[in-house]
């Protein structure tokens, strides 16, 4: 019985490895772009004001643009988290919550970036 936790505790530590960049974070640089646990590119929005804790994007705004999704996970800097106004937490990157884009449909799209002015990829996510 002991083997089969072991064995079963192991495995899910390797499914869910991929899933986190090397510094913990659920996120990664991919081709000079910050990507989420699946690869897609993650973006910003300027109307967020960075670090005011709180996401202006809502409604049909956060259906078009998916919150990247922070769970329970502690953060270290730059990343952090901030609740939503339906009390789910967001991954945001140096105070600025981050989303992906409905329209970007396989790994390395970018199709939102510089949408209406106001969305953009995070280039550069180092630790500061």
């Amino acid at each position: 019985m002991k083997t089969m936790h072991i064995g079963t505790t192991l495995m899910a530590l390797l499914l869910a490895g991929p899933a986190l960049a090397s510094d913990g974070s659920p996120l990664r640089m991919a081709n000079g772009v910050l990507v989420d646990a699946k690869g897609m590119t993650v973006y910003t929005y300027d109307k967020d004001a960075s670090a005011a804790g709180k996401s202006a994007c809502v409604e049909m705004c956060a259906r078009n643009w998916p919150p990247v999704p922070a769970g329970d996970m502690r953060m270290e800097a730059p990343y952090s988290t901030i609740t939503r106004d339906d009390g789910s937490k967001q991954l945001a990157h140096e105070g600025k919550p981050l989303y992906t884009f409905i329209k970007d449909k396989k790994e390395g799209d970018r199709t939102g970036d510089g949408v209406g002015g106001v969305w953009h990829v995070v280039t550069d996510a180092k630790k500061k």
